[in-house]
């Protein structure tokens, strides 16, 4: 198929029968097919797109070229579908994969990379082995602070043909990142930039670096098309949140530290100052939320730090009684520092284990995890970003309809959902619920209409019974009024 190679490209791939004629001139190179692995997967009518538009530019010429596409799209797939095409054409010989984190290069390497096999590695021990084609690593693992650490120079400025750099608005785009330095070095190469950030409010903003994305899929047009799951937003204040608070003079921690005379606010909560109170509160919330909806659903709790996410795991487990105390496991935290919860990563996001189905994280769980069965995302976390806003709300954009997942909550306690709004790119919650300030300590957020009908049938259930005692109870009282009747007649008599 040489439509790219002609000038033309797919505009819409669910129609392919639509094709557009490029007024720039491309390079003729001989494309090859789409990889189909055996049990028949093929790209997206968007993934095709967004393979087009790739192509297309690398055929003009273009160096830097920039894809966005909303979490749970198919970026990874989509890449590998990208490089095999290019690879197979013999247009590029050796490519770069590069993450900031091992969980997305391994999966990477074991999922999406696989059909590659023996001509791929991992690059590790910090040595770049030349008998490779693929090659997959670590920012970390080729660059350092320290000249020994930058091994990436050890190999010539033309080692490789095509550079991919994955999450590229952590860093790459960032003017004095030490990772541009790697693309810098190899600045002949293609250099791919992938994001589910269309843009930044605060950095440096990815298209800085690469120019204005080749191709976006957002998230509300998956929401739209049926690819990725519709949320609901649950916000919550918290009166010392909204009101603030103000120490007694002279109150001190429990350290016997005096506490600073001031006006603490949401942003100081858990950062600056722990109400343990307020982590009790938020842990109510969250566990008669799951009790009213199913306790089983895989929740995720972004904290603000370490300590934060221990402070909660107990709060949960505390609050959540028996289910909690049988089953140990049923809430974990998953930290960089937490061999155990590290160790349960895996089963967290296994669709087939039950346990641990509550996860409380800082940073961790933020990106590179795919938990497809994640229902409720829970925010008790000052986010600053629209990055990291849309990395964490990512974690819930998946459908997986054999555990019937099809929409995702979101409970707001930072009120991150309103600072980071943005409906073109997002789309708009399909419910959003605000508990009346004047109750919020006694309200339980109203769950999803989708999962009410399990409480409607016990609030009818109820309510029968309700009926039932009150017919009981106006029996009896006409009994009584009769016996009373009697009674008087008879003194009468």
């Amino acid at each position: 198929m040489l439509l790219e190679a002609a000038g033309w490209h797919v505009c819409d791939a669910a129609a392919a029968n639509i094709l557009a004629v490029r007024s720039t001139p491309i390079r003729e190179f001989p494309l090859r097919g789409y990889h189909i692995d055996v049990s028949g997967k093929e790209p997206r009518y968007y993934q095709v797109e967004a393979i087009n538009r790739t192509i297309e530019a690398v055929a003009s010429g273009k160096k830097r070229v920039l894809l966005v596409m909303a979490t749970g799209t198919g970026k990874t797939y989509t890449t590998f579908q990208i490089i095999w095409r290019l690879w197979k054409a013999g247009e590029v010989k050796r490519i770069l994969f590069l993450a900031d984190r091992n969980i997305l290069v391994d999966q990477t390497l074991v999922n999406d990379f696989k059909p590659f096999g023996s001509v791929m590695t991992k690059i590790k021990n910090r040595k770049i082995d030349p008998s490779y084609e693929i090659y997959l690593g670590l920012y970390q693992a080729i660059t350092g602070p320290d000249e020994e650490d930058k091994i990436f120079k050890h190999v010539s400025r033309d080692f490789f043909d095509m550079i991919v750099i994955d999450e590229c608005h952590r860093g790459s785009a960032a003017d004095d990142s030490a990772w541009r330095e790697i693309l810098e070095y190899f600045n002949n190469a293609v250099q791919l930039g992938l994001t589910a950030t269309p843009k930044e409010t605060k950095y440096v903003s990815s298209s800085t670096y690469f120019g204005e994305p080749v191709y976006t899929y957002s998230l509300k047009q998956g929401i739209e098309d049926g690819f990725l799951a519709p949320y609901k937003v649950v916000r919550i204040d918290i009166d010392k949140d909204v009101d603030g608070w103000t120490p007694p003079p002279g109150m001190k921690d429990d350290l016997g530290q005096a506490i600073e005379q001031r006006e603490y606010n949401q942003k100081d909560m858990d950062r600056i100052l722990v109400l343990n109170q307020r982590t009790k509160l938020v842990a109510k919330r969250i566990v008669k939320y799951l009790n009213a909806t199913d306790p089983f659903s895989k929740t995720i709790v972004f904290c603000e730090d370490i300590d934060h996410a221990e402070r909660m795991r107990v709060a949960i487990v505390n609050t959540s009684g028996k289910i909690a105390l049988d089953n140990p496991k049923y809430v974990m935290r998953i930290t960089g520092d937490s061999v155990e919860g590290k160790a349960e990563l895996d089963n967290f996001i296994d669709p087939e284990s039950k346990f641990p189905v509550i996860a409380t994280t800082s940073e961790l769980l933020t990106t590179g995890v795919d938990a497809k069965t994640c229902k409720l995302i829970v925010l008790d976390k000052t986010i600053t970003s629209m990055t990291s806003f849309k990395q964490i709300i990512g974690r819930g954009t998946r459908i997986d309809e054999e555990n019937n997942k099809w929409f995702f909550t979101i409970m707001d306690f930072k009120k991150a959902t309103k600072l980071f709004r943005d409906p073109d790119f997002d789309g708009e919650a399909v419910v959003i619920y605000e508990p009346d300030s004047l109750l919020r300590e006694f309200l339980v957020p109203i769950p999803p209409r989708a999962e009410q009908h399990r409480i409607v049938a016990k609030v009818d259930e109820l309510m029968a019974l309700c009926d039932a005692l009150k017919a009981r109870l106006a029996d009896a009282h006409a009994t009584q009024l009769h016996l009373a009747d009697a009674i008087v007649e008879q003194a009468v008599c």
